[in-house]
């Protein structure tokens, strides 16, 4: 891991723990892993401020570029009410969301998928500095 712990900015840790505490009740068991696994890697995130956020970690409306051998896919990881899946993109709520979310690139992520466990490289990371649907916390 190339910063040693999930990075997240302060006020979209809030958001997200927000979000996490929301959807722990889902019905879908593959998300409910999921959400365990990412508030488990919370308790040891760095939580920092906007100014020190690094470029290349994945955060709330990032273009992610990853890779599995010869496979690679580019999504953008969006809150729940913005996905698109004919737009790549995802919530931060399904597996690939979560698994992502606070890791920058070339961190290699091992995640529960529904189709088995998964390593993922990422390859790419894009800032699309656009937090509508944020409103409330930036």
């Amino acid at each position: 891991m190339k910063y040693g712990q999930l990075i997240l900015e302060k006020k979209e840790y809030v958001f997200l723990k927000r979000i996490l505490n929301l959807s722990g009740y889902s019905k879908d068991i593959e998300t409910r892993k999921s959400i365990q696994k990412l508030n488990t890697e919370l308790l040891e995130a760095d939580i920092i401020d906007m100014e020190n956020m690094p470029d290349d970690v994945i955060r709330f409306n990032s273009i992610v570029t990853v890779s599995q051998g010869e496979w690679q896919k580019t999504i953008q990881v969006v809150i729940p009410q913005n996905k698109d899946l004919k737009q790549n993109k995802i919530s931060i709520l399904t597996p690939m969301g979560s698994a992502l979310f606070g890791y920058a690139i070339g961190d290699c992520v091992t995640w529960e998928f529904p189709n088995g466990t998964k390593e993922l490289k990422i390859v790419a990371v894009e800032q699309e500095y656009n937090y509508s649907g944020l409103d409330i916390v930036i």
